[in-house]
């Protein structure tokens, strides 16, 4: 049978993931110092995987509810209430669905919103899954050019808008940048969204793993405690903003693929449509383990991570140009023009010396950065750190 024949032109639009190849690269090379992988390297906390376990043993292992089970429905709104100020209780509320990841969010988000012919902004560089998620609904991405600060702002982003803009995907902190944008930003994008009536997803996958001088935004429902800027915390925003959010980065729970989409409620009424026909629900145990995670302290980790991203950027300042990380866990070092050379022959010489990074063409129009992996032990960090430093310097 002629099975090439049979494959959607959807399909075929499709390239394999740019890190792919470094993470099979990885699978061959067991002592590399990988330092390409976004996948935390701390255990999960254990009262989220005694949660877990008691769910399974106690028989909690059948599908659940669509939008998700009610402990972590209760948590989650609960947070929002905190630190977002949004209830999500009565019909004239925004409306929230737990989902398969914050990329199963996306997903249904793209779905429910994108025709064909219809457009969504994203920031360059961007998190490899963005782009598709057009292309999956038949639709364009139209990408903004954010070098070389890697700001998403209003200014670069009201020439992009057309008639069939349907929304503009921000991320606070950015994978593979790390940086964060500020009140400013955040507040002139939201204002830009309303004026041109498109709607803003804020992906805050990372809003825990913020450092120390990017946490600018107090919330005074949360005792005046600093946090990431967010678009959602301005007044009004609930109408205007659909917030998405996860468990893995934070929790160290990727492989669980839990997140939520929390927003206007006649938009998550059509994701919640899209997952009875598609995911159907998140994991129910899963679920039930992370809906202790709002009470779990992981601010020294956070703070771990931080002195990481300090070493890295010290370290790497001395022979580039690195724009400081203000959150997730990746620094985005420019490859030198001296060297001649694109970010994917630069990891190609990485790989000869046993170090994995990732090149920056699978994250941006540009091929000209690294993005470098903070998850991973401080020693092997420097060691990895230090040829790639000697690389740079020629």
């Amino acid at each position: 049978m002629d099975i090439a024949r049979l494959i959607s032109d959807r399909a075929r639009a499709l390239e394999p993931s740019g890190i792919r190849r470094i993470s099979d690269l990885a699978a061959k090379m067991p002592d590399a110092l990988n330092l390409s992988i976004g996948q935390p390297d701390f255990p999960v906390p254990e009262r989220i995987k005694q949660a877990a376990m008691r769910a399974i043993a106690g028989d909690r292992n059948g599908y659940a509810v669509t939008v998700g089970v009610p402990e972590l429905r209760e948590s989650i709104a609960g947070w929002v209430r905190t630190d977002l100020g949004w209830e999500t209780t009565g019909q004239s509320d925004p409306a929230m669905l737990v989902t398969v990841g914050t990329s199963g969010a996306l997903l249904l988000a793209a779905q429910a919103m994108l025709s064909p012919g219809d457009e969504m902004i994203v920031g360059d560089p961007y998190f490899t899954l963005y782009p598709p998620l057009a292309r999956l609904c038949e639709a364009k991405a139209v990408v903004c050019d954010t070098y070389p600060d890697f700001r998403l702002t209003a200014a670069r982003v009201e020439p992009l808008i057309t008639a069939r803009t349907k929304f503009v995907l921000l991320t606070s902190p950015s994978n593979p940048s790390g940086v964060v944008c500020s009140e400013k930003d955040v507040a002139e994008l939201l204002e830009l969204c309303r004026r041109r009536n498109v709607l803003l997803i804020s992906d805050e996958i990372y809003d825990e793993f913020t450092f120390s001088e990017s946490k600018t935004s107090r919330c005074a429902r949360d005792g005046g405690k600093a946090r990431c800027p967010s678009p959602a915390r301005l007044p009004g925003a609930s109408e205007d903003v659909l917030v998405i959010r996860g468990f893995g980065k934070t929790y160290g729970v990727t492989g669980w693929r839990l997140g939520y989409a929390v927003g206007p409620r006649a938009l998550v009424e059509q994701m919640t449509k899209i997952n009875q026909y598609s995911f159907v629900c998140a994991p129910t145990p899963l679920q039930v383990g992370v809906a202790e995670a709002f009470g779990t302290d992981m601010g020294a980790v956070v703070g771990e991570y931080e002195k990481r991203r300090d070493l890295a950027v010290s370290m790497l300042g001395e022979v580039t140009e690195v724009t400081l990380p203000g959150g997730a866990f990746y620094v985005f070092p420019k490859v030198p023009d001296r060297l001649g050379l694109t970010a994917t022959k630069f990891v190609d010489r990485c790989v000869e010396r046993q170090v994995l990074v990732i090149p920056g063409s699978a994250f941006s129009k540009r091929d000209t950065h690294i993005r470098v992996s903070l998850a991973a032990k401080m020693e092997r960090l420097e060691k990895g750190l230090a040829i790639v430093c000697e690389l740079m310097r020629g």
